[in-house]
């Protein structure tokens, strides 16, 4: 065969296979910012109507599904016990469930609020009062396990009296894999705020400071040069060296109760986040000889974003306001774009949307269980189409390879937006 014609036979095959659709192992997605990966089919416009390739009862909690390997992971509750259950993404077949620990019930609703983290064949879960473990993919058999509370001093509450962060409503912030560590918000006061474990075997690489935990996950990045972890506690917005736990900044942000909750969004070398008394704030992280410094880039008071964690496209982040509004705001000013109200259902204290960048635009699933696809453009809101999906909810979805994944208070969805 002439080599031109074995090039041709060999591009004929590749195009032939069928596309591999990317994980969706933990919170927010592969990279925790929401974005679908580049090269997955996304849709152009939502189905006019939406029937469940398969549903499964889910009863209580918060945490959000993860897809990996072709299993799905999530946690439930079933009479004062949180539940971890991993079923067959393709039909909702179950692969085993296991009980994780008690569940904390406080005026939210019970059960489980931390989303799952998938790495290889390992599972780590975490329960609402503080236990962590590592699970095997393969049949839910505890590898590791830590507790917060008798391991490393934390305190939990719950929902008595002035008790702030994870210890009032508690622990929600997803873990995050980096290397050969999983760095987990511990929150103890006895110098173990948050601390990185080796992730095959529990043990502790390092621990640092003494912040009560709130609820917005960790996220890893590399700010004016430096690979570090990115953690909102309940007392403050800091960074911590990737290697030992060192201290690299800190920015004070204290609120009644430590409701932190959003996602730390990373902009070039800026770090925004936003919170229901301090509003929408964006810190400049810089070189200050050979250390870091954290100074205010921008604050935008009024704008008190509270659970919902917004998503960035470009320069603009796409996000809830706190007059029931989706809100575009530039990313290098805090100044608003524009905003749309209308979409949500809920209390203004209480509401709640969840996003995924889909290419050009962005999927929003609000709380009262309608998707909202409309384009990431900054000039105005442009909707494309919108259907409902479920019930009220407060869930992250999963995507993957065009199936969606959510769920309401009652119910577990597969959903295919590509038909």
């Amino acid at each position: 065969m002439a080599l031109s014609a074995r090039v041709n036979l060999i591009l004929t095959c590749i195009l032939a296979l069928p596309c591999v659709a990317s994980d969706w192992p933990q919170w927010h997605g592969p990279a925790r910012t929401g974005l679908v990966p580049e090269g997955e089919k996304v849709p152009t416009e939502l189905p006019a109507e939406l029937k469940p390739v398969w549903k499964l009862p889910c009863v209580g909690g918060f945490a959000s599904p993860v897809v990996a390997a072709g299993k799905l992971f999530y946690l439930d509750d079933d009479a004062g016990t949180e539940i971890v259950h991993a079923v067959n993404a393709e039909d909702g077949k179950e692969f085993w469930k296991v009980k994780l620990f008690a569940s904390h019930k406080d005026g939210f609703g019970m059960g489980p609020r931390c989303t799952p983290l998938v790495d290889g064949d390992r599972l780590y879960v975490q329960s609402c009062k503080g236990e962590f473990q590592c699970l095997s993919v393969v049949d839910g058999k505890v590898i590791w396990r830590k507790n917060f509370v008798d391991d490393f001093g934390a305190i939990f509450i719950g929902e008595k009296g002035q008790a702030a962060g994870g210890s009032r409503h508690g622990n929600s912030g997803s873990p995050v894999i980096e290397g050969d560590a999983v760095i987990v918000q511990v929150g103890s006061a006895k110098g173990a705020s948050i601390v990185a474990f080796k992730k095959t075997t529990g043990d502790v690489i390092w621990k640092a400071e003494n912040d009560q935990t709130a609820y917005a996950p960790p996220m890893v990045a590399t700010l004016a040069g430096v690979k570090q972890v990115v953690s909102f506690t309940a007392e403050a917005l800091i960074g911590l060296n990737i290697a030992d736990g060192k201290l690299l900044w800190r920015v004070p942000m204290k609120t009644a109760l430590g409701r932190h909750v959003t996602t730390p969004l990373i902009f070039n070398d800026t770090v925004t986040v936003a919170s229901h008394q301090i509003g929408l704030i964006c810190t400049q992280i810089s070189k200050d000889g050979d250390a870091l410094k954290a100074t205010e880039a921008w604050a935008a008071k009024e704008m008190k974003i509270n659970f919902s964690s917004p998503v960035s496209v470009g320069e603009h982040l796409y996000g809830v306001g706190p007059a029931k509004n989706l809100v575009c705001i530039e990313l290098k000013t805090g100044k608003i774009a524009w905003e749309k109200s209308g979409l949500f259902t809920t209390p203004p204290d209480k509401v709640h949307a969840s996003f995924i960048v889909m290419g050009k635009n962005i999927l929003m699933l609000n709380d009262g269980g309608q998707l909202v696809f409309f384009a990431a453009d900054p000039a105005e809101y442009k909707e494309i189409s919108k259907v409902q999906a479920c019930g009220l909810n407060w869930c992250s979805p999963a995507y993957v390879g065009g199936k969606l994944y959510l769920r309401d208070n009652k119910e577990l969805y597969c959903l295919n937006l590509l038909k």
